[in-house]
């Protein structure tokens, strides 16, 4: 009786384990949107957190032992609604008690990234979100039952013309560990600034930076303020060469301080900049504002410091106090020629919201600025060796003059109407700039080297005009290749798919070679359609049997060509990308419809099934 009692408990005991571990919460699932809502006919970043309770973990999407579940995610399927490709993390490879070999598992807190396009005609002002996670979670002695969570979040859609405010940009940080753990070619993206610097290095983006910070000190604000400053240091440091020294890196300090501050405010407040940099009327006022600034740099027009905020910054206080205060206000005094480089750099890094970005390209700008400073401060005795300021600073202040009407270009790029233009303009300013520095600007000085130096900067500039010029015209050609490809057929390659645009003669031409068709619905704000384009279109396989099809692409960027909204309402497309696949007579395999990203691997199963169907018609004909 003993042992039946025992025995009873035990398994009490164990049932009320299994239950407790059944019903406990292993694991939340929360959304997060690049913006603060959507709006029609457009793309958008979307992350997905689960969040997992220690200590479970759940099984990868492709688990290493073939008895686990793997983790699965989709969502319920509506009108006027794709997504891109899921982005998964890398899973953990992780021992455990109850396997002989390692696992590869999630655990702790992941994001799957993926892309959301809203079509142009979505209706109503809002969307629910809905699907589910398949997933199969374990601890260190055993796995729970296959489980589904179901997850459903709303979403704001906003008016096609009101502007949005980018949020949640630290969390989008993350993506680029997902984007290059699907092994992208950095050579087939179309990277912008910021991803080049992440990509190509950050070394040369911080010598360019310190090396600017470096010409600071040639402006006429900073320049005559150099052996001030080392006097000054002088007298407080009562002559001790290591006390003169600490002074310097302690004035450093400050100024780091100071425009590491700017850059983290700059990269916080990003999601206010990259909203409103979506605006046409906010580009062109930043733009005047830089070519308001530039003309300043000219000599057209001064702008000065209010004369309280230039004492303040430039009152002298003793001990190493005041030389860190000097440190932390010299932008004040220094404003009228370091400014707008400082606002150009600070709206720079506002646009792309990366909080250490902005802080390093602050630090480093503000060690470019520094570093004489310390240099002097070791070799004091040189201090009367350093050049007087005179007319030649003058001259500089004109080269940030066309730095500053070339930034201006970069923030109306998005206004311009092809990259050519584009790039065009800014060969067009490093002409103008490189004539200009080397022979016609007015500054005379005596002397030997000064000439020597106008010509070298001539010469820069013009190398310059010839790196944008060559970029345009490479830009230029690869765009009229691609226009040329959607209209002409294209000789049989293996590096590509062959795609024409829509027309009655092609679908003619399908009948008679007995020829299934795939179209392709894209548009260019479209983020899954690139992504098709890039890890769907570029296979070698599906390259290969692409060859057994009459391959369509249909545009519905704009929706204006009479020709792409009639094929839209004809096959009643409600979002994009869709791939529609239609039999050699033109009648649609409508089971074999996909809207939204697919992998190679299934877009190929419905090739075949298309293929399979279209043999079939044949062979009982």
């Amino acid at each position: 009786m003993r042992s039946i009692i025992y025995s009873t408990i035990i398994l009490l005991l164990a049932l009320c384990q299994i239950f407790a571990q059944s019903g406990a919460q292993v694991l939340k699932v929360k959304f997060y949107s690049s913006v603060e809502k959507f709006k029609p006919a457009d793309s958008y970043q979307l992350a997905i957190e689960i969040d997992i309770t220690p200590p479970y973990h759940i099984n990868s999407t492709t688990p290493n032992q073939e008895y686990l579940i793997p983790t699965t995610l989709n969502f319920e399927s509506q009108e006027g609604i794709t997504f891109g490709k899921f982005n998964f993390p890398e899973p953990h490879l992780k021992k455990f008690s109850f396997s002989d070999k390692p696992l590869v598992v999630y655990e702790g807190k992941i994001y799957i990234f993926t892309s959301i396009s809203i079509s142009s005609n979505f209706p109503g002002n809002e969307l629910i979100l809905k699907g589910n996670l398949g997933y199969q979670a374990c601890d260190d002695h055993a796995c729970l039952a296959p489980e589904e969570y179901f997850f459903s979040q709303k979403f704001i859609i906003g008016k096609s013309v009101e502007p949005i405010e980018a949020i949640n940009q630290s969390i989008f940080q993350l993506q680029r560990k997902s984007v290059d753990s699907q092994e992208i070619k950095p050579e087939d993206e179309e990277l912008n600034f910021a991803e080049s610097i992440a990509k190509q290095g950050w070394l040369l983006t911080f010598i360019l930076v310190f090396m600017g910070g470096l010409a600071l000190n040639l402006t006429p604000c900073v320049y005559p303020l150099i052996p001030i400053t080392i006097s000054y240091f002088g007298g407080q440091s009562q002559g001790k060469k290591g006390s003169l020294v600490s002074h310097a890196i302690i004035y450093v300090l400050g100024m780091a301080i100071t425009y590491s501050i700017l850059g983290v405010f700059a990269a916080l407040t990003g999601s206010l900049f990259g909203s409103v940099l979506q605006n046409p009327t906010v580009l062109i006022f930043i733009a005047i504002i830089l070519v308001g600034l530039a003309l300043s740099m000219f000599d057209l027009y001064e702008i000065r410091v209010p004369a309280f905020l230039s004492n303040f910054a430039g009152g002298a206080k003793k001990g190493y106090f005041g030389t860190f205060f000097m440190g932390l206000t010299v932008g004040i005094v220094a404003a009228p020629c370091i400014g707008p480089f400082v606002l150009a750099l600070l709206t720079y890094v506002g646009e792309r919201g990366d909080v250490i970005l902005g802080f390093w390209l602050f630090f480093v700008l503000a060690v470019g600025l520094g570093i004489p400073f310390i240099f002097l401060a070791i070799f004091s005795g040189s201090i009367n060796k350093i050049p007087r300021s005179g007319a030649w600073m003058v001259w500089v202040r004109s080269i940030f003059g066309f730095i500053l009407i070339a930034l201006a270009i970069y923030f109306l790029q998005p206004l311009f109407p092809h990259t050519l233009i584009y790039h065009l303009s800014l060969t067009l300013t490093m002409l103008i700039a490189g004539i200009y520095m080397a022979w016609i600007e007015p500054t005379k000085t005596s002397g030997k080297i000064f000439p020597i130096i106008r010509n070298v900067m001539g010469v820069t500039f013009f190398i310059f005009a010839l790196i944008f010029a060559t970029n345009g015209i490479k830009s230029y050609i690869d765009t009229r290749l691609a226009e040329v490809q959607m209209v002409n057929p294209i000789t049989k390659s293996s590096h590509q798919i062959q795609w024409f645009e829509y027309s009655e003669e092609k679908v003619k031409q399908a009948a008679i070679e007995n020829k299934p068709i795939i179209i392709d619905f894209l548009a260019d704000w479209c983020i899954p359609c690139k992504e098709l384009d890039k890890f769907t279109f570029s296979a070698q396989e599906v390259i290969e049997n692409s060859q057994n099809f009459i391959m369509i692409k249909v545009d519905l960027t704009t929706g204006s060509d009479p020709m792409s909204r009639g094929l839209r309402d004809k096959f009643k497309i409600k979002g994009i990308p869709t791939l529609v696949f239609l039999k050699s007579d033109g009648e649609e395999l409508k089971n074999l419809r996909v809207s939204g990203f697919i992998e190679k691997e299934n877009f190929l199963k419905l090739m075949n099934k298309a293929l399979d169907y279209s043999y079939s018609i044949n062979a009982e004909k």
